[in-house]
């Protein structure tokens, strides 16, 4: 599992007072860096062997200005070229949100998805966990 601590910016807020349900994507990106560097180690976009083919975000709380937030990031599928990435924002000892985003390993010059071998699938079988419960 990685885990990423960030401080919500000012910016980050709503008219409605809490964190704007927009910056979670960006917030969820920024927690996959880490994942992002098993395969391009300087994250040069030269070099780029990923792509996201999709993401969704259930919301559980709302999140505010002035409390530090903690992403939670982690495998909870590894498949021959894709793999789904869960995501979850703490803020207080709460669940506020969790996402899944769906990334396939890809050649962008032969524009195809390539399979996960070797001690790239080994890196990522360490973050791999069984998928947490979800609210009905």
């Amino acid at each position: 599992m990685f885990i990423r601590t960030l401080e919500p910016a000012f910016h980050d807020t709503d008219a409605l007072g809490h964190i704007n349900n927009t910056r979670l994507p960006a917030w969820f990106e920024q927690g996959r860096t880490e994942l992002f560097r098993l395969f391009t180690p300087d994250l040069d976009p030269r070099k780029w062997r990923l792509i996201l083919a999709r993401y969704d975000i259930e919301f559980h709380a709302e999140l505010y200005y002035g409390q530090e937030v903690e992403l939670k990031t982690f495998l909870t599928r590894l498949g021959n070229s894709s793999f789904t990435v869960t995501q979850q924002a703490w803020q207080g000892g709460k669940l506020a949100a969790q996402g899944n985003t769906v990334m396939v390993h890809y050649d962008h010059a032969a524009k195809r998805a390539t399979p996960i071998e070797g001690e790239l699938r080994q890196a990522l079988e360490a973050h791999l966990q069984a998928p947490p419960e979800t609210r009905g």
